[in-house]
């Protein structure tokens, strides 16, 4: 095995952290392992324990080392929280009647880039989202084109400058290179969206445990971004506080019977709860999705005001796809789709055109995994494919670098 066909997306999120594994073959890229480790240093997907984060991390890349077979030294990170935000600008330049060159591409987006960013927050992705040469709209890829002027309008991605220094601070001491940091829910839309799905209009929910993710594609280019702060842990905590049991006993019983609606649990179905001290007490199954539905009706009811405010209606004429940990409640599908009015799929890692060997099999067919594997797809495509993809880096590395150096120093 070659060492540097092998691929590695880092996943750190606020309930667990996720370390995939791929190689890149001539036939496509093969999932190897996968290791995973409860996070216990992250909330709302920020580092609020640098020591328990690295502990996580090496526990969940020791697990795949093991699995794979191979040493792990350098990854692509994901991040999220709301932190992230997201902003829409543009930019032109001058041609002069010549062929549009990748200088000039580089050029107009830098162009785009000359807005007033805060001294506290860091450019994450600039993501061209159509280029215009001499007023034709619509352009993909102007190279080689003749004209006048080139303009382009992007997305620009930014975040807080110290979450951004603590999670590379926590790749670091773990032993690990960071080679591109990448926003969760672009990583996750590598894995679950299909071609047509972003060609049409789709908008991509992403339910971790700390935020909720929402991107918007149309024409094949990112649209809109934007995070809410509720996700999974909310429904945990709410199930812990209103049954007067552990945190963990309300997780327990959140994946095993919890459910979005009331009305889904029979009357007479009942379940046994442990509580704070180890006794067990049994309770009718509908008293946990009453305390379970309110929450996520709160939730959907704040990505339905997301979607009117951005115009989301207008662009996601395929409908919904749900991803992440918390979309594996049953029943919040259906839940989506009639608050949204929307239709809904569950997004797990499969194909999608992005040249996965064969279907993921197991455990980690699951939305739990869309933004571990949707790393590993990211970090194997080429310098030459990301120019026009909504992958787009600027120049974060050469600061980032720069901080790391300063820290470890």
């Amino acid at each position: 095995m070659n060492s540097e066909s092998i691929v590695v997306g880092l996943d750190v999120g606020t309930t667990k952290i996720c370390v995939v594994v791929g190689e890149v073959t001539d036939e496509g890229i093969d999932i190897l392992a996968v290791g995973t480790f409860p996070s216990t240093g992250m909330r709302k997907g920020v580092v609020i324990s640098i020591e328990s984060t690295v502990e996580s991390v090496r526990e969940a890349v020791e697990e795949a080392e093991s699995r794979a077979g191979v040493e792990i030294r350098a990854v692509y990170v994901g991040i999220a929280g709301g932190h992230i935000k997201g902003f829409k600008s543009y930019g032109a330049t001058g041609i002069k009647g010549k062929e549009v060159t990748p200088l000039d591409i580089e050029r107009v987006i830098d162009s785009a880039k000359a807005v007033y960013v805060p001294l506290d927050r860091e450019v994450l992705h600039v993501i061209p989202t159509e280029f215009i040469l001499d007023g034709q709209d619509g352009i993909r890829d102007p190279t080689g084109m003749i004209g006048g002027r080139l303009e382009v309008k992007v997305h620009i991605i930014t975040g807080t400058v110290t979450s951004v220094q603590n999670l590379l601070k926590c790749c670091e001491k773990a032993g690990l290179e960071v080679i591109d940091i990448v926003f969760e829910p672009l990583a996750s839309a590598e894995a679950t969206l299909t071609h047509d799905e972003k060609e049409l209009g789709v908008a991509l929910i992403d339910m971790g445990g700390g935020t909720t993710d929402i991107v918007l594609y149309k024409d094949g280019w990112l649209r809109h971004t934007s995070v809410l702060a509720i996700g999974g842990n909310h429904l945990t905590s709410d199930v812990a506080v209103g049954l007067r049991i552990p945190v963990s006993e309300a997780e327990r019983i959140k994946k095993s019977f919890g459910s979005a609606a009331a009305g889904m649990v029979s009357e007479s179905e009942e379940i046994d709860i442990s509580q704070i001290g180890g006794q067990l007490r049994r309770i009718p199954r509908r008293y946990l999705s009453e305390i379970i539905q309110p929450r996520c009706e709160e939730l959907l009811e704040l990505i339905k005001g997301e979607l009117n405010a951005c115009s989301g209606y207008d662009i996601a004429a395929s409908g919904v796809v749900l991803t992440g940990g918390a979309s594996l409640l049953n029943g919040l599908d259906r839940m989506t789709e009639t608050i949204l009015g929307l239709p809904v799929r569950t997004g797990v890692p499969e194909n999608g055109g992005k040249r996965l060997i064969s279907p993921l099999e197991g455990d980690i067919n699951s939305p739990i995994y869309a933004t571990g594997v949707g790393l590993v797809l990211y970090g194997s495509e080429t310098e030459s494919n990301r120019v026009f993809l909504p992958d787009l880096f600027t120049g974060i590395f050469g600061r980032m670098k720069g901080w790391v150096m300063g820290i470890f120093r």
